[in-house]
């Protein structure tokens, strides 16, 4: 008889706490008791490297639409504010939390060692988003999901070498200079070493490389540098299209035409993102010549990877998304456009 009351007592009170969403306490075919929290939401601290770009809003953007409580998430965001000091200070903040999984966009690729190491021993795992990072150890990290940046450099270069054949411009004619992302990030170094086995192996001039930090405000600089330094040039690799936008605006300011024509004195400009549906309309108009999609919808990708492990599942280390290419002799439609769900418009 006690035993029955106890087991009463003890269903009343599962009921009562449930519903109020603190505690479960259920009870077994012995009428001990079980703590359980039922539907708790899994909680996802997410470390965003800063808001540089179009292509950084909408990545912060899909990770936000995709954890919402609504789907049974708890997401803690912090903005790095392009500071990796600040990305170390949020991840341990996130240890002290007790959250269940971290999410890094990591600034650089260097210097995580430590605090990854301190997230390994709370148990909690650490997926990695866009940049990769360099470890001694790879455990460090649970997975990694992103964009072959090399490959995208690839693309553009296979391009312009086409160009060149089809126009039959001689290699040596051909005069670039590189406006670089964020040294150290893994954009920048996949798309600048791109380039430079593209030059070496073709031949091209390549007069510079200078960084822009994938700002717009940068790359205007630096461009109104460049032109002030050289007169030859007729190529302009942008890591980003926000760079492209500001080195157009610096090359139509210094009294240049922009376009595809560089035989008929006209600079070209090669970029690379193409979430910005302004770049696209330049694509379509010739102020860019091509752009080498980068896709930011990592938010889906990292919620199946969360769903795989939630049931012990292990997902791949390395997780490429698929991405396109844009160019001045390519029909791309408003369509295609829409059919990727993103992108952003300048005022």
């Amino acid at each position: 008889m006690k035993k029955k009351l106890v087991a009463t007592i003890s269903i009343i009170i599962c009921i009562f706490l449930s519903g109020c969403g603190i505690l479960s306490i259920s009870v077994d075919k012995d009428g001990k008791e079980e703590n359980q929290t039922p539907g708790r939401n899994i909680v996802i601290g997410f470390s965003q490297l800063g808001a540089e770009s179009d292509w950084r809003s909408a990545n912060t953007e899909s990770m936000k639409t995709t954890f919402t409580k609504a789907e049974g998430y708890e997401f803690i965001f912090e903005d790095g504010q392009q500071k990796q000091a600040n990305q170390i200070t949020a991840i341990r903040k996130f240890i002290q939390q007790e959250v269940d999984y971290i999410v890094l966009a990591p600034v650089t690729e260097t210097g995580w060692d430590t605090v990854l190491q301190e997230a390994k021993n709370a148990g909690i795992p650490v997926i990695i988003v866009d940049r990769m990072i360099d470890v001694d150890d790879d455990s460090l990290f649970t997975c990694w999901v992103g964009s072959n940046f090399e490959l995208e450099g690839k693309k553009a270069t296979k391009w312009l070498e086409r160009y060149v054949e089809i126009n039959e411009i001689k290699h040596k004619d051909i005069h670039i200079v590189n406006i670089q992302g964020t040294i150290g990030a893994s954009a920048q170094i996949g798309r600048t070493k791109a380039l430079r086995d593209a030059a070496d192996a073709n031949g091209w001039d390549l007069i510079a490389e200078v960084p822009g930090d994938f700002t717009q405000a940068k790359a205007r600089e630096q461009m109104s540098s460049l032109l002030e330094q050289y007169d030859n040039i007729n190529v302009v690799y942008c890591e980003n299209d926000n760079e492209a936008f500001g080195a157009i605006e610096a090359i139509e300011a210094a009294g240049k035409v922009v376009g595809n024509n560089i035989t008929e004195g006209e600079i070209m400009i090669i970029s690379f993102d193409g979430v910005n549906e302004n770049a696209i309309e330049f694509v379509k108009n010739g102020k860019i010549a091509c752009i080498a999609e980068c896709n930011p919808l990592h938010g889906p990708r990292v919620q199946a990877i969360i769903e795989l492990l939630e049931i012990g599942g292990s997902p791949d280390k390395l997780s490429y998304v698929e991405e396109l290419f844009f160019s001045a002799d390519r029909t791309v439609t408003q369509l295609s456009i829409d059919e990727r769900n993103y992108g952003v418009v300048i005022p």
